[in-house]
């Protein structure tokens, strides 16, 4: 899935705690990561290991200024329980997370320790 990442975009409206854990983001490994040209704006395809409740999940991402292989083995934080989405021909089932940087472009999310993966933000 694609992010929207506009720095000056407004603040959100508040919502209660019961609607926050209504978003289920999880922490995953990155399996594999291969460039996807046919994507409209330029984007990377990930396979991430969620651990052996959710298992491994595929992700079309706008990070196309990383190299694919070294985001092998990188911790990300992704939303899991957004239903699948398709990104041209590739079926996107999870949201990776990140913050736009100083030049607009999309820095992943992730925890600054290993932990195991699948564990959930809370």
């Amino acid at each position: 899935m694609h992010l929207l990442h506009d720095p000056a975009a407004p603040a959100a409206p508040t919502i209660s705690f019961d609607d926050f854990l209504k978003v289920d983001i999880r922490v995953g490994t990155i399996v594999a990561a291969e460039p996807y040209p046919e994507a409209r704006k330029p984007s990377l395809k990930l396979t991430i290991d969620f651990g052996p409740t959710i298992g491994a999940k595929r992700s079309s991402a706008q990070i196309a200024h990383y190299d694919p292989a070294t985001l092998v083995g990188r911790q990300v934080a992704a939303v899991v329980n957004f239903p699948p989405r398709q990104i041209g021909k590739f079926m996107s089932e999870v949201l990776t997370l990140g913050f736009p940087g100083a030049d607009g472009e999309v820095m992943l999310f992730a925890p600054d320790q290993p932990v195991p993966n699948g564990g959930r933000l809370f």
